[in-house]
Formats: C-alpha cells, sequence, structure tokens
C-alpha cells in the first residue's frame, strides 16, 4: 500500500502566491513520484468538520509535508499538532523568505522557486526531484533521530500508541479501519490465515502496517507455521526495530524453529537494551527451558532414562530457573514467571537434586500464590491466569482439585484450541518425567476432552495451486489455448499432477485454482478424479465471475463449472464475501493471485507445488499466470510449468 503524506499549507491566493498552483504543480507531482498518496485537507468532499479529517491526517499520516513560505496561523498550529505527537515524519519546504522563525531556524528546509506567484517553470523539474528524494530519505530514516523539537529535547517523552489516536466521530479513517479490522477478526476466528496475510498488505493506512505484521504473524504461530510468522515479524521489525514486543515474538519463533543460538541472543540484546523487563526475563527463561527439555526427550527413550538424562543435564535446568526468578522478582505481578521457576525447582527435587537454598522454596511458593489469587480477582475470566492456577494445584492440591481447577480454566478458554494444546504441552513435559503423576494425567484427561470437542486447524498433506490459460475467446488475434486443443491440455495436467503425486494423500491432498474455463477447470476435474478437496477461489460474485471467465466458451463450459461447484469435496471461496471490497486502485486479479498463494502458504511452503499451463509471455493485464508464476517463485519456488507453445505447437 502506498505511504500517506498529509501536506499543511495555505489554500488558494494570499501575498501573491498561487497556493494551489504550488500544490498542484510542485508538491504532489514530486510526492507521486516518490510513491505517496497526496491529501489536502481541503480535498475531502464529504460534508462534516474539515478538522476532523485534517486531525486524523496530522497524527497518523506517513509524512507531513509543511509549507513555511508564509507565517499561515493555521499552518503554523498543523505543524505543532504533528511536532507534538509524532518523532518523526516532517519535511519543511519554503519558498524564499525575509526572515526565518526562531522555533525552526535550525531546523532543514527544503526551498522551491517562484515566479510571479507560481511555482518557476525553469526550476520546477530540479524542484521537483528535490522534493522527491527528501520525502524518500526522510522516511527511510524514520528510525533515527527524532524531527520534532518536542522529542529531541524531553528526554524520555514517547509516541503514544496510535490506536489512542483515533479521531472521535464519524470520520472516512475510522469507518475504512473498522471495516479492515472487521475483516481481520472475522479471518482471525475462521482460522484462514492466507486471509490474514493478503489483509495485512491491505491496510488502510500506513500506520496500521506494524499492527497488521503482528496479527498475521501471531495467526500463522498458532497454525505453527512458524517461518512464515517469523517472515511477518521481521517485516514489523523492519518497520520498528525498537519495538519490543517483535524482538521477544521472533525469539520465541527462532527457538519453535529450533535455532536457539539466534533466539537467545535476541533476548539478550532486549535485556542489555531494556534492563530488567520481566517480559525479556520470563522469554530467557522460556528458551532455556525449552533447551533443556530437548537434551532429555530423546525418541524412543524410556521415563527412567529420561529422568536420569534431566538429572544429568541439571546445569541448562538451573539456567532455566535463573531467569524465571529474575522475572518474578522485578516484578511480583508476574505470576507466570513465578509459577515457571517453582515448578522448575519442584522438578529438580523431583530428579534427586537438594536445592542450594531450601528455605527459599516456601518464600516463593506463597508469593507465587499470592500473585496468582490477585490475578484472579482482577481477571476471573482470562484464561491465561486460570491455567496458571490450575497449574499451581498440581504441585499444591489431591487430584480433585486439580480437575475442578482445570474445568473451570478450559470454561473460560473460548475454544482457544491453541491455548489449550500450549497448555498441554506443558504437561507432557511434567509427565514423561513422571511428575506428580495422577495429578498430571486428571489435568490432561480434562483438556484432552476439551481439545476433542474442538476442530483442530486443518492442515493439508500437501497443497497443489495451479494457474493457467482460459480456452482463446473467438476474436483473439494471436491462440493461446484454442479450443480444439483442450483434451492435449487435459492429458498434460494430469501427466503433471501423477508425477507430483497429487492424490497420494486422498481428500488430505488440497488443490487451489481459480473458476475460469480452460486450465482452472480441467485441474479441478482431474484433482477431484484423485480425491483431493478443491478450493475455487473467485474474484467476483458468481454470476460476474460466470460472465466474465466462462460463459463465452459456451454452455458446456458453464456446466461443467456446476459440476465441479457441486462436488462434494469442492469449496468456493468468493474474495467479495471473504476479504470484502479491494482497496482503492488494487487489481482484483492480481489480489487473488495473491489470495490462493498465501492460502496455500499457509499450509506450509514445503507443501506447496505450483503448476502453471502458460505459453511463457504476458497477458493483457496484471493478474495472470505471469503474475502468478513471478509471485510462486518469490515465496516459494517450486515451480512446474507446461509450456503451451510446445504443447500446442503454437
Amino acid at each position: 500500500m502506498a505511504l500517506h503524506v498529509f501536506v499543511a499549507m495555505p489554500y488558494g491566493r494570499s501575498q501573491n502566491i498561487d497556493f494551489d498552483a504550488v500544490y498542484a504543480e510542485y508538491l504532489k507531482p514530486a510526492l507521486e513520484t516518490a510513491g505517496f498518496e497526496v491529501f489536502r485537507a481541503d480535498e475531502e468532499e464529504r460534508a462534516g468538520d474539515i478538522r476532523t479529517d485534517m486531525f486524523q491526517e496530522l497524527l497518523l499520516a506517513d509524512l507531513v509535508v509543511v509549507d513555511l513560505t508564509l507565517d499561515n496561523p493555521n499552518v503554523w498550529y498543523e505543524l505543532g499538532v504533528r511536532h507534538a505527537l509524532r518523532a518523526h515524519g516532517v519535511l519543511l519546504v519554503q519558498s524564499e523568505r525575509a526572515y526565518q522563525p526562531f522555533d525552526i531556524y535550525t531546523d532543514r528546509k527544503l526551498h522551491y522557486h517562484l515566479k510571479q506567484g507560481r511555482p518557476d517553470p525553469d526550476h520546477l523539474e530540479a524542484d521537483r526531484k528535490s522534493l522527491t528524494n527528501m520525502a524518500l530519505t526522510t522516511m527511510q530514516s524514520r528510525n533515527e533521530r527524532p524531527i520534532s523539537p518536542v522529542f529531541r529535547l524531553l528526554d524520555g517523552l514517547s509516541e503514544p500508541a496510535w490506536r489512542k489516536l483515533l479521531v472521535t466521530g464519524n470520520n472516512e479513517f475510522r469507518q475504512v479501519y473498522e471495516s479492515w479490522h472487521r475483516g481481520i477478526e472475522i479471518a482471525r476466528k475462521g482460522n484462514r490465515p492466507g486471509d490474514i496475510m493478503v489483509l495485512a498488505e491491505e491496510t488502510p493506512t500506513w500506520a496500521l502496517r506494524l499492527e497488521a505484521r503482528r496479527i498475521a504473524g501471531t495467526a500463522l504461530m498458532k497454525l505453527n507455521q512458524y517461518q512464515l510468522a517469523l517472515d511477518q515479524f521481521d517485516a514489523a521489525i523492519e518497520l520498528d526495530p525498537a519495538d519490543e514486543h517483535n524482538q521477544r515474538a521472533k525469539s520465541i519463533l527462532l527457538g519453535r524453529l529450533e535455532r536457539h543460538d539466534e533466539a537467545r541472543e535476541v533476548v539478550n540484546a532486549l535485556i542489555r537494551q531494556h534492563g530488567n523487563s520481566p517480559e525479556n526475563w520470563r522469554l530467557l527463561g522460556r528458551l532455556e527451558t525449552e533447551d533443556w527439555v530437548q537434551r532429555w526427550r530423546l525418541p524412543d527413550s524410556s521415563p527412567e532414562s529420561r529422568r536420569e538424562e534431566a538429572g544429568r543435564e541439571l546445569p541448562q535446568l538451573i539456567q532455566a530457573i535463573e531467569p524465571c526468578m529474575n522475572a518474578f522478582i522485578s516484578d511480583p505481578a508476574h505470576f507466570i514467571s513465578g509459577i515457571n521457576a517453582c515448578t522448575l525447582r519442584h522438578l529438580q527435587i523431583h530428579l534427586g537434586y537438594v536445592l542450594a537454598n531450601p528455605a527459599s522454596l516456601p518464600n516463593l511458593e506463597g508469593g507465587v500464590i499470592w500473585s496468582c489469587l490477585a490475578a484472579l480477582e482482577r481477571q476471573p475470566d482470562d484464561y491465561a491466569t486460570r491455567a496458571a492456577w490450575a497449574e499451581l494445584t498440581i504441585l499444591f492440591n489431591p487430584p480433585g482439585a486439580a480437575e475442578k481447577a482445570w474445568r473451570e480454566a478450559v470454561a473460560v478458554a473460548n475454544k482457544d484450541w491453541h491455548a489449550l494444546e500450549t497448555s498441554r504441552q506443558q504437561l507432557l513435559i511434567l509427565r514423561d518425567l513422571e511428575f506428580r503423576t495422577q495429578n498430571v494425567e486428571t489435568a490432561l484427561a480434562v483438556l484432552d476432552e476439551e481439545i476433542a470437542s474442538l476442530e483442530a486447524p486443518w492442515q493439508a498433506r500437501r497443497v497443489f495451486l495451479f494457474s493457467g490459460h482460459m480456452i482463446d475467446t473467438l476474436d483473439r488475434a494471436e491462440p493461446r489455448f484454442p479450443a480444439l486443443q483442450e483434451n492435449t491440455a487435459a492429458a498434460a495436467i494430469a501427466a503433471k499432477l501423477d508425477e507430483l503425486g497429487m492424490g497420494e494423500g486422498g481428500e488430505q491432498d488440497l488443490a487451489i485454482c481459480g473458476g475460469a474455463c480452460g486450465g482452472d477447470t480441467l485441474f479441478a476435474e482431474a484433482a477431484l478424479r484423485r480425491g483431493c478437496r478443491v478450493h475455487l477461489h473467485l474474484q467476483f460474485n458468481e454470476a460476474d465471475f460466470l460472465q466474465a471467465s466462462v460463459a463465452f466458451a459456451g454452455e458446456s463450459w458453464i456446466d461443467r463449472y456446476y459440476a465441479v461447484k457441486e462436488h462434494a469435496l469442492t469449496r468456493i471461496r468468493l474474495q467479495l464475501d471473504e476479504l470484502g471490497p479491494p482497496p482503492k486502485d488494487s487489481n482484483p486479479y492480481v489480489r487473488n493471485n495473491l489470495w490462493q498463494l498465501y492460502t496455500a502458504l499457509a499450509h506450509g511452503v514445503d507443501k506447496v507445488r505450483f503448476v502453471g499451463l502458460w505459453n511463457g509471455e504476458g497477458g493483457s493485464g496484471p493478474g495472470g499466470t505471469q503474475n502468478m508464476v513471478e509471485t510462486v517463485r518469490r515465496y516459494a519456488g517450486r515451480v512446474s510449468i507446461i509450456d503451451t507453445r510446445q504443447l500446442f505447437g503454437l
């Protein structure tokens, strides 16, 4: 999505300067060349209070360009609002003026030339180029030293979260944002990470891109797609390298990918930079615990050998306990870290090793119990808090109390399969070491019962993605897919799918394509014959799609479309229903390609096989097979092309 720039400047003609001409001939073209979507408050056509849109732009625009040629009070006011709430993203321009106001005397300003009150034609090209370059440079340096003198001089001042800066009332940005966020929530609840990945690239303003990447990364993490999730958080870190949340998420994902040294370095850097943050200490404890578990949880090992090996790795266990203790000491309200430390201490005793300071354990237990009970008073319906208390009952209470606590926890889990499975994995560590066996088995029975009642996110064994030419229209000058070559194409597609092993997993294999006559239909029919699930992604509502992409080839293709649609293994996915209307100036065909690809990748990059029926040339517009091939190669790389020039002898 394009960066968004708001221009603060006088309107109309003032002191013999035509500022509308300055905007139209100099500012707007130069900024559009830099890739910005340009907005000035007087361009808003809707009825209402112009200040509402002006404030929203000043707060959330990626860049604010301020023309200070004249001492216009409105312009100075707008500059002050931006400086007060945003540390970066301000560019000052002006023509010649007799003096420089003290407040901005030392600030860098870009000068442009006027002639008879309009941009000087002799300098206009050079002035535009300078503005384009400075706008790009300003955005590239957005994570460096603050531009705003307010943030530069007031040490420790932080920008408010963008969500707190949403202007009240009914304004265009709020409407667009709320519509976009509804789409994200629907996709998240429907376990559709591919949809989320598309929507993450369609934020209604660039200010939302950080949150969008977080949402996409979190959803992918919950589906155990750790590499794709890491890609999302890496993109978020590129946008804001100082954001601790994204760095912590990256460390967790590196740990899940068994890149423990990299994960540990990320956390150690956070601790060095931000001191005694309990979240960072807790994360280090988590990584050290995962490392400890990995050392003794060996394939086909017996409980006795696991306990023996876990005991031998006592130094690593101590390494895991210490950061958990640091987190709890730095913030006693951080009860989860305290529980982790307490559980690991009890495991140390269970494995036959005495504590260096046995008297400290009762103190820790008392502090953790008090902290957790206080949290339950504050948030009784929070699953993480309930699960933490239930974990404590395993340490201190009889099985009946443990069962009651875990049933109370799953009752507020809101059918969050991932959260329940995470708790289950923690309990399996205790079971593998035969720790408090009866309590652990009781708790696992409750979790297993709840998880069994939910539908786990379905994952395909293999995903086959297709794009290819439609049957040629009668008036097509240069043939790509003549109707008489249908059988030849069908045989080639079938042979390629057999070569790639489609159908070996039955309904566990997924085929994704459009629904157009020609290649899409032949591919879908072949997939159904092999017992695969088929998802047809349509860029328009069904009636419009059939008219544009099927009906011109004849009634027989319409009948075949409906035969595919009505098959029990087929699901029709309509872009407008599931993703909502495309953003302004976006191409629905390109969007559909990206949607299909992201849906495929969400099952695992290594599972995706792309098949293209293609002549190797560009189509009549964006969004065709060439676009899909280029996009797939950028993300996955496993591409099989059936060259129609050779196949059809064209």
